[in-house]
């Protein structure tokens, strides 16, 4: 059987399209939350400032990334349907809370608590993830959870210009619905690992984090850069772009559409062509269509500069996940993904509050401006340093 039918087959199975429905219902409300209701609804209606908003957001990845530290044991030892059930079902009560969260700490501390359920559902998914195929699948599940980060954002746009309570109760239905999806996960799923020693986890997963240790910086630049952009992405385009609510929405379509759609084949090619100069191109045209962003473009350009970094993200993500899975040791994915997204998770923790404070101290663009050259900086990081794994060779094959 042919490897592209076999993979496709293999990502279609009843439990993979069950996981794949919940992680794409968990992520339209992260989406919707993180990038649309909290900055928009939080500054507008709440009248709070983006550093408090900022905050918020940091409280979710806070909770999301200190869990992602113990997920990848506790898929190893108790009942995965439970784990995400719980999770899922916290997340629904924060959900529930922000619509009512008139001060400024029941507003962070109920986005924090919906940072409870991402963790479970994510981490699961990828310990389904094949080795003679990481790109490919990569490319699937990171298409499944931009299609729900991108969609959650637009549909709610277009429905926040009519009805802010319409917007939010959406919001709370969806994350009930992902709820009770998750009751239908057979009772026997599990993590596809061995079990190993925690200790022993523990020792062969730092001794793949010190040979990575070049790529670290990378790792928490990255999403430090990202994370800075989702308090201030709303009232940037308003303020400074001119856009209309309907605008900002068909930008946001523009840029995850193209996103989604290029996944797949960017990863195939990865896993074809090698993956360095998917990651160099990449992460340089994101800083170069950010930079772009900030000389206040006519509209047609402002999309064609959202195409870009659409078109610019799907090279990098399959890239990036394809690299990071040659350090997960197979017998202890669950725990090797907590770790390395937990490390990924400290840039994510940071750039929202950081992005809050600067858009309040110096404005929007300059927070838009940052961020342009700290995508640059990692491609060019990654442009002068020749990483054995770029060329295919995997840790193992060294030791």
């Amino acid at each position: 059987m042919p490897l592209k039918t076999a993979s496709i087959k293999s990502l279609f199975t009843k439990e993979i399209s069950l996981l794949a429905i919940i992680l794409y219902l968990v992520e339209f409300v992260r989406g919707a939350a993180l990038i649309g209701f909290l900055p928009i609804y939080g500054k507008e209606t709440l009248g709070l400032d983006l550093d408090v908003i900022g905050a918020a957001i940091t409280a979710h990845y806070l909770i999301d990334t200190a869990l992602k530290l113990g997920m990848g044991y506790l898929v190893h030892r108790f009942p995965v349907k439970k784990i995400i059930n719980i999770g899922l079902l916290a997340s629904l009560i924060g959900m529930a809370l922000i619509g009512w969260a008139d001060v400024p700490w029941i507003f962070i501390s109920a986005a924090g608590l919906y940072g409870l359920g991402i963790s479970p559902i994510w981490i699961y998914c990828l310990t389904k993830v094949k080795e003679e195929s990481r790109g490919a699948q990569m490319g699937f599940l990171y298409m499944i959870w931009l299609v729900g980060l991108g969609s959650g954002p637009v549909v709610l746009n277009l429905v926040l210009v009519h009805s802010e309570m319409a917007s939010y109760w959406i919001m709370v239905l969806v994350s009930a619905g992902a709820w009770l999806l998750s009751l239908m996960i057979p009772k026997e799923a599990h993590a596809e690992v061995a079990a190993v020693p925690f200790r022993k986890q523990l020792a062969v997963l730092g001794t793949h984090l010190k040979d990575m240790r070049l790529l670290l910086p990378g790792m928490i630049l990255q999403t430090l850069a990202a994370g800075m952009l989702q308090p201030i992405l709303p009232s940037f385009v308003k303020d400074h772009l001119g856009m209309a609510s309907w605008q900002y929405t068909l930008l946001l379509l523009a840029g995850g559409g193209f996103t989604a759609l290029g996944l797949i084949p960017m990863g195939r090619l990865s896993d074809k062509l090698g993956k360095k100069w998917f990651l160099v191109v990449g992460f340089l045209m994101f800083g170069i269509a950010l930079y772009g962003l900030t000389l206040s473009p006519v509209t047609m350009l402002a999309f064609i500069w959202a195409v870009t970094l659409g078109l610019s993200y799907a090279a990098v993500l399959p890239a990036w996940n394809a690299l990071l899975a040659a350090y997960v040791p197979p017998e202890q994915k669950g725990l090797g993904w907590g770790v390395l997204s937990a490390v990924e998770g400290v840039g994510g923790l940071l750039g929202p509050i950081i992005g809050g404070f600067a858009a309040t101290g110096f404005g929007e663009p300059s927070v838009v401006l940052s961020t342009a050259v700290i995508f640059a900086v990692i491609g060019v990081i990654y442009l002068l340093f020749p990483f054995r794994l770029f060329r295919g060779e995997t840790p193992a094959q060294r030791m």
